[in-house]
């Protein structure tokens, strides 16, 4: 399957909706309807205008994308039937090139992105309780990957 990571357009709207409406529903069964709207309301309103936003494109389609404020990851959704296939990875990995270290917020009950941003090397930083739902996040950090050209033998004690 091949896919590119590209910048988002206006007309990516109906590929990015899509992709977050059902990985939403799956990663976030248990949030209240009513927040649920909200949200729905305020990606194309207000999130989509104020983040850098990168989509995953195969043959045309949308099928992810992930959206930058600074070096805070606001979202990264990949539809469900392409999980597993390295497009949420490649989403992060873009993401990283662009700001080094990232940080993100996750839904302690989403087992699903907590697994995702654990395999990509995303620590804790610390927890709270989310006002809007009342359900706690997790402040994760990746830190940027820097080589350290570092002569073994120069070090040894």
């Amino acid at each position: 399957m091949a896919y590119k990571i590209r910048e988002y357009r206006t007309d990516d709207l109906g590929g990015v909706m899509s992709s977050w409406e059902h990985a939403n529903e799956l990663a976030h069964s248990f949030l209240p309807k009513e927040f649920v709207d909200k949200v729905r309301h305020d990606i194309p309103n207000l999130y989509l205008p104020n983040a850098e936003t990168w989509v995953a494109d195969c043959n045309g389609r949308v099928v992810g994308f992930i959206a930058l404020i600074g070096n805070e990851i606001g979202a990264v959704f990949v539809e469900p039937k392409f999980h597993s296939k390295g497009i949420g990875r490649a989403l992060v990995d873009k993401a990283q090139e662009l700001r080094g270290e990232l940080e993100v917020e996750v839904f302690e009950l989403n087992a699903i992105g907590r697994k995702f941003y654990s395999k990509c090397g995303f620590r804790l930083m610390n927890e709270k309780i989310h006002e809007d739902t009342g359900n706690k996040v997790l402040r994760l950090k990746l830190t940027a990957n820097k080589s350290l050209n570092v002569d073994r033998e120069d070090t040894a004690d």
